[in-house]
């Protein structure tokens, strides 16, 4: 079984700026706060291919994570794609990115989960919870964005 939550929220900062802020997975601390660490791999620009690595905290539980960078499309298109394959995993996700008047930024996030093994059976009950959280986790990353990207 898989499925897919998203999240749609508008960020007062341009497009490339919010562009750039988002494809430096570093930031991701920042907003979600089930990211505990996270370093890029190589330690340089994001390109097609780089990898995040992470330790983040679901359900009481601490796992290793690793995403690769699929698609980088300035200032509009992010999409990677798990390779770990823990129980649940993120087999697809992105950012999609619009500019808005006045400088700002229509940001739309999206993850498609899926369960390997037992996390057959767990991946429902990981996509309501994500499907709950949705909204707020889009207005963290607005406002982590908005925080981080200095007003013009």
């Amino acid at each position: 079984m898989s499925g897919q939550f998203e999240a749609t929220v508008e960020v007062d900062r341009p497009v490339e700026e919010v562009f750039a802020y988002l494809a430096d997975g570093r930031n991701d601390p920042q907003f979600s706060p089930r990211v505990l660490k996270i370093e890029r791999i190589p330690d340089t620009a994001t390109a097609v291919g780089t990898v995040f690595r992470s330790t983040v905290k679901d359900a009481g539980m601490k796992t290793a994570r690793e995403f690769r960078i699929t698609t980088l499309e300035a200032p509009v298109k992010i999409r990677w794609a798990e390779v770990t394959k823990n129980s649940v995993t993120a087999r697809e996700g992105g950012y999609d990115l619009e500019s808005l008047a006045d400088g700002r930024t229509r940001v739309r996030i999206f993850n498609v989960l899926e369960g390997h093994g037992l996390g057959k059976l767990l991946v429902g009950l990981a996509l309501v919870a994500a499907r709950k959280d949705a909204a707020g986790f889009g207005n963290r990353i607005k406002a982590a964005a908005e925080a981080a990207i200095s007003p013009r």
